[in-house]
């Protein structure tokens, strides 16, 4: 990973061996990154409720999926992202991606402990509130139900409301929904094989627990539909971080005097790829930079 990091860096350099000074500035942006398009269903939300920040949001595609890597490696980009951000000038960060969440968030907070660091965690306790057959499915990287900080809180959860959580790794549909194939025959068809276990089990509440999945909760829908005849519930902890973020905000007296908000993104793919997901799924047209510009960008 020492070469994706010399990769990653650009004029602005990615100096992820130090610490850059903190902005105290309110009109400061927030910084959102996510292994790849996946964490724009969070920025979709904070966009939503704080359209008055400026927000950059930092598109790790070029190393995506962060499911199949080792924590080592995910902690190493994640602080050299963050290092990056920093530079940018941001005021708070948003891990808007569950793997690096699970891996990487305290790392963050030991290298940058006066940063302001939000991280998004699967819906566990929301889920256990809601579910009435007290059997829910947890849809997530393999990394994440992997992770420590997974095995922490679901422990937690079960001692306290007594709820049987089935954890499911969705091997390959980051990569599908990277290509935006968001309800393709492939994409259908890897759903079916992960949903059908846990609705056989008796799942009634499904937990989206990676960001790219809200994304294609239309065809988990339509695919829990065709297999049991109903939707289940689904659990989805964008807006749950968008709150966090403005109470952070609030209290460390952050939020913004500007008029007007802004969007900027960044990648370590094509240019091109991030500009249309923003266009298709989020219907907004920001300035993208390519930090490790491929074929069409």
């Amino acid at each position: 990973m020492d070469e994706a990091i010399k990769q990653l860096r650009t004029p602005s350099a990615v100096r992820s061996d130090s610490s850059p000074l903190m902005p105290t500035a309110a009109d400061a942006a927030v910084g959102i990154f996510d292994s790849g398009i996946g964490g724009l269903s969070v920025l979709r939300h904070i966009h939503a409720a704080l359209p008055r920040e400026h927000l950059l949001y930092f598109a790790d595609s070029g190393y995506a999926p962060y499911g199949d890597k080792t924590e080592a490696q995910i902690v190493e980009r994640s602080l050299a992202i963050a290092s990056f951000l920093l530079e940018q000038g941001v005021k708070a960060l948003v891990v808007a991606c569950n793997t690096a969440t699970a891996a990487a968030i305290q790392a963050i907070r030991t290298r940058w402990p006066q940063l302001l660091v939000v991280g998004i965690e699967p819906g566990l306790k929301p889920a256990a509130q809601l579910t009435r057959s007290r059997t829910v499915g947890v849809l997530a990287t393999r990394s994440t139900l992997a992770s420590q900080r997974f095995a922490v809180l679901q422990a937690q959860m079960q001692a306290q409301y007594q709820v049987r959580y089935l954890p499911q790794a969705c091997v390959g549909l980051v990569d599908l929904i990277e290509k935006g194939e968001l309800h393709s025959p492939a994409t259908v068809q890897l759903l079916e094989r992960y949903l059908a276990p846990l609705l056989e089990q008796g799942a009634d509440t499904l937990v989206l627990g990676c960001t790219h999945y809200p994304f294609v909760r239309p065809a988990i829908e339509s695919v829990c539909k065709s297999l049991v005849g109903e939707a289940p519930d689904i659990i989805d902890t964008g807006q749950a971080v968008t709150r966090q973020l403005q109470r952070l905000l609030e209290a460390g007296q952050l939020q913004t005097r500007a008029a007007t908000g802004s969007l900027a993104g960044f990648t370590t793919a094509s240019r091109s790829t991030l500009e249309n997901a923003f266009r298709g799924l989020l219907k907004l047209d920001p300035p993208v930079q390519a930090l490790q510009p491929q074929g069409g960008a």
